[in-house]
């Protein structure tokens, strides 16, 4: 078989072999999270008065800030990646099957580390227990934080479902090419599994898939999120219908940008080039720029509509946003990005995998710092301000700024050990790609 046509060794490479480099970035992920343990640990210890995170009251400051911002960044990420599988099933997208169970594993990694982020910010994880799961039955027709806690498990029960369907499939074909040492698990995985519940299996992946798309813009980052922070009328901020559309569209732009760099370094770590291709990588930009240029519209709008001839409480804080080197940065990093991604459009030849890579990470950065800065300025300029004294500002603590570090690493992780138990492209792909006598795209990281 030529080493240009995708078989079943690609896919099971990673778990059956491990370079010096996979054991370097494990070791470094480890090292940053348990820092971040051994800080968490002091707030732990000394309550959330560690951040610069302050009570409502007359000592002024916000009472959230990173913790709640890098929460929404991580579940648009999350909502994203399902949103953009769910896609390539649900229309057949066959070009970019490739990187669909990618997009399944970072909405699972993503979704935990927003997860972790609730119990950061309650400041005692004992609160999970008492306040949410034991008062659930009451608080879940009252609290529409609870609503977010709500589909955030339904979106994680959702994803885990769509992922172990889907992977039966691989893991009874490939059983003999997988590590002995798992096989009690990969067992259970396949409990029962014929081949004739495929066509099954097919369908109801079709139907959650569906189920997916629907709920995204009614539920997720378009409907119950940005709705709650609309709850709070006092906060001009937050108002506003786009708000819905705008951090739909910061999830998507997010989660295309977090695959994007998966698979660069993914196929640079293990030679997938011909299964992760150019045009793949290509294809992926374009849509990260049109979610980016959707993302910069939105944005458009409401500086707009803030700035000119708006009621007081908006003008100020819209004049406050603008003016904010955060946000500048933020607008800046993205619009670099877009001058790429617009150029690659115009004139192909201006495509690199390291230039999408850098597009990409910019991106990311820019829709964290954006969320961020949402989340607190909305709280620094209120309408109705209870105290004459100045409200302060905020700025994230090292402690919090360390949270972001943590999350990340943990993130790695999560990762670097999904890749030794299950195949990270799914054997449809390599089957696909195989029939079409899918060759390797030229181009080198």
């Amino acid at each position: 078989m030529s080493s240009n046509t995708p078989s079943v060794d690609d896919i099971v490479r990673p778990m059956q072999s491990t370079s010096m480099g996979y054991y370097i970035v494990f070791a470094v992920a480890s090292v940053l999270a348990l820092i971040w343990f051994g800080l968490w640990s002091i707030q732990l210890q000394r309550g959330l008065a560690v951040t610069n995170l302050a009570d409502w009251g007359s000592a002024g400051g916000v009472t959230w800030g990173l913790y709640i911002g890098a929460f929404i960044w991580w579940v648009g990420i999350a909502h994203g990646g399902i949103i953009l599988s769910a896609a390539v099933r649900l229309f057949g997208m066959k070009r970019y099957l490739p990187v669909a169970r990618l997009a399944e594993l970072l909405t699972i990694g993503a979704l935990s580390m927003a997860g972790f982020y609730i119990m950061i910010h309650l400041g005692r994880p004992d609160r999970m227990a008492w306040s949410v799961i034991q008062s659930y039955p009451v608080t879940v027709h009252q609290s529409p934080l609870v609503w977010d806690v709500t589909v955030i498990t339904m979106y994680m029960v959702m994803t885990l479902t769509y992922l172990g369907l889907t992977i039966r499939y691989d893991l009874a074909r490939i059983r003999d090419d997988l590590p002995d040492i798992l096989e009690p698990v990969y067992k259970i995985a396949t409990l029962g599994y014929t081949e004739t519940e495929d066509e099954i299996i097919e369908r109801i992946v079709w139907w959650l898939a569906l189920g997916v798309i629907v709920m995204a813009p009614l539920l997720l980052h378009g409907g119950v999120i940005p709705w709650l922070f609309a709850l709070l009328p006092s906060m001009p901020g937050w108002q506003g219908a786009v708000q819905g559309p705008q951090f739909l569209t910061i999830a998507l732009t997010s989660a295309i940008a977090g695959v994007i760099i998966l698979t660069l370094v993914l196929r640079r770590a293990y030679d997938w080039y011909h299964i992760l291709t150019d045009d793949v990588v290509r294809g992926l930009t374009l849509w990260l720029g049109l979610f980016g240029l959707l993302f910069l519209w939105l944005q458009l709008q409401q500086v707009i509509t803030g700035v000119y001839a708006a009621p007081l409480d908006q003008r100020a804080v819209a004049g406050a946003k603008v003016t904010a080197p955060a946000y500048q940065f933020a607008i800046g990093v993205v619009l670099i990005a877009m001058a790429y991604i617009f150029a690659q459009a115009v004139k192909p030849d201006v495509f690199s995998p390291v230039r999408s890579l850098a597009a990409s990470l910019l991106i990311l950065s820019g829709t964290l710092v954006e969320k961020v800065l949402f989340v607190f300025e909305g709280l620094e300029y209120p309408t109705f301000s209870m105290y004459y004294n100045s409200p302060g500002h905020y700025f994230p603590s090292p402690i919090e700024m360390a949270s972001l570090v943590g999350t990340i690493a943990l993130c790695t992780l999560f990762f670097l050990v999904v890749l030794k138990v299950i195949p990270v492209i799914e054997l449809h792909a390599i089957e696909e790609l195989r029939d079409e006598g899918h060759g390797s795209m030229e181009g080198d990281d």
